[in-house]
């Protein structure tokens, strides 16, 4: 009890904002539409989960510290529910429709939320063939004018499909069987992938399949994110393996990383699926890895160079820790995290008992 009445009073001088919310169900997806908005989605096997659209608490948009406010101040704008549960969703860009991803892994749904009502609808089904145990298709979307979806499990059932048409406009064509464990859409033509070894993969999909990529390094389950935008040459890649190990890599030369360190991590993760590493969209050279605990940490890598050491986060939020019930029992796991799109240092976190938290911190070193 001390630990967390520690946490609340230090709590007012480590973030410039925090709100909490409480799902009806836990999620390990966190997408934004707009960015005011973020979609949820349920993923328990056992019942119908809530697919919801949530509008983010108005008094994140006060300039002035207010310290903690634990309220239940997110708004449901739309909703629907999944006979599935929901492992992967996205938002096509400019449109009002969604795509899920999850077990079983035979077809990706397709959603619409209505322009009239507080409707979340399917629509449409996406046929997977050759879906297995397991094992679920991994989804990115295309940012061009006609929505199109890129999926697969495996590198060998890789597709672009045209959403409208349900054409594939794209697939790899290879019999490799190694399988994903994220893709990226960098832009209209490009891709990236990682596989659960670690291996990492650019792909144009103007030419045959032939990606600069690296051979996974093994020695555990990865994830990988491509920095969007990043500002010039040098390490735009960030993969994370379950055993904490964070790399750096520059997308000219994959074979080479810039740099590797260690995330102070206690224990591997206990489900890898939940890894997540992601760069913040309005941050030179931040990024936040979740997924071993129910912390989420921060790190700020400009002075990250080829040397072996540990990784130390300038900020690691503990909330899930401390405002989990009574305390007792096991603490959550963080399910999910993401980046605020405008705000540079928000992010919204998700753990295992079902809390979520929008969080504005505060870089101690260099304070606002």
């Amino acid at each position: 009890m001390e630990l967390e009445e520690d946490w609340l009073v230090e709590s007012l001088r480590l973030y410039q904002d925090f709100h909490a919310f409480d799902l009806s169900g836990a999620t390990r997806v966190l997408e934004w539409i707009g960015d005011k908005g973020v979609l949820v989605a349920g993923y328990d096997s056992l019942k119908k989960n809530e697919i919801l659209h949530l509008t983010l608490p108005l008094r994140l948009s006060v300039k002035e510290n207010q310290g903690l406010f634990p309220e239940r101040d997110f708004k449901v704008r739309h909703g629907g529910f999944s006979d599935r549960p929901v492992f992967d969703l996205k938002h096509m860009p400019d449109t009002r429709l969604l795509v899920t991803s999850g077990l079983p892994g035979c077809s990706l749904q397709v959603w619409q939320v209505a322009e009239d009502s507080d409707v979340i609808r399917a629509v449409s089904t996406i046929a997977v063939p050759g879906s297995e145990g397991s094992l679920w298709p991994r989804v990115s979307v295309f940012p061009s004018a006609a929505p199109a979806v890129l999926h697969g499990a495996r590198l060998s059932d890789l597709k672009a499909v045209d959403l409208e048409s349900q054409k594939t406009t794209y697939a790899s064509g290879v019999g490799d069987g190694e399988a994903l464990s994220s893709l990226q859409a960098l832009d209209a033509d490009t891709f990236a992938f990682c596989c659960t070894s670690g291996r990492l993969g650019l792909v144009d999909t103007r030419q045959k399949w032939a990606p600069s990529e690296t051979a996974g390094p093994g020695g555990g389950r990865w994830c990988a994110e491509v920095r969007a935008e990043a500002p010039g040459p040098g390490p735009s890649i960030a993969g994370l393996r379950s055993d904490g190990r964070l790399c750096l890599l520059d997308p000219r030369d994959l074979c080479r990383p810039v740099s590797a360190r260690q995330c102070p991590v206690s224990t591997p993760s206990p489900d890898p699926e939940l890894l997540r590493v992601t760069w913040a969209p309005g941050l030179d050279c931040c990024l936040a890895v979740s997924g071993f605990d129910g912390t989420v940490q921060v790190h700020n890598v400009t002075s990250w160079d080829g040397t072996q050491g540990r990784a130390d986060p300038v900020f690691t939020h503990r909330g899930h820790v401390f405002l989990y019930g009574d305390g007792a029992g096991t603490a959550p796991l963080v399910t999910t995290h993401t980046w605020h799109p405008r705000k540079p240092r928000t992010l919204l976190s998700a753990a295992s008992d079902a809390s979520l938290h929008v969080w504005d911190w505060v870089d101690l070193r260099n304070p606002r």
